[in-house]
């Protein structure tokens, strides 16, 4: 039971790795320069963190079977402790002080491009 466990555990972070690796490489398409992966903060993990002109972008990776769904896995609890952690970030990085930060998502299903939706939660 616990080796079963163990590898379900592995192989969704295995899934999750590339998931982002995936994203960062579709944001760079976009325009993006990616600034980390899984940047650990006091407040939270930040999956992908990408800036594009005066936006710096805390990108939630979400594999789902739609969009939809991904944006339902992302609570408010969630999207806060992702704003104070870009905020942390960004307030010990002199470039980024003035960068205006905004919570984006990636969402991933099987057999779809990925979606980005910028300012995912804007309004919620």
């Amino acid at each position: 039971m616990v080796a079963a466990r163990r590898m379900r555990g592995a192989l969704a972070r295995r899934a999750g790795r590339r998931s982002e690796l995936l994203c960062a490489l579709w944001l760079m398409a976009k325009g993006y320069r990616i600034l980390g992966f899984r940047l650990r903060t006091p407040q939270g993990e930040i999956d992908l963190l990408a800036r594009k002109g005066a936006v710096l972008a805390v990108v939630e990776v979400k594999l789902r079977g739609s969009a939809a769904l991904a944006l339902e896995a992302v609570g408010r609890r969630q999207r806060q402790r992702l704003r104070r952690a870009a905020e942390s970030y960004a307030a010990l990085r002199p470039e980024l002080r003035d960068a205006a930060i905004r919570l984006d998502l990636m969402a991933l299903a099987p057999g779809r491009l990925p979606c980005h939706i910028p300012d995912a939660w804007f309004g919620r």
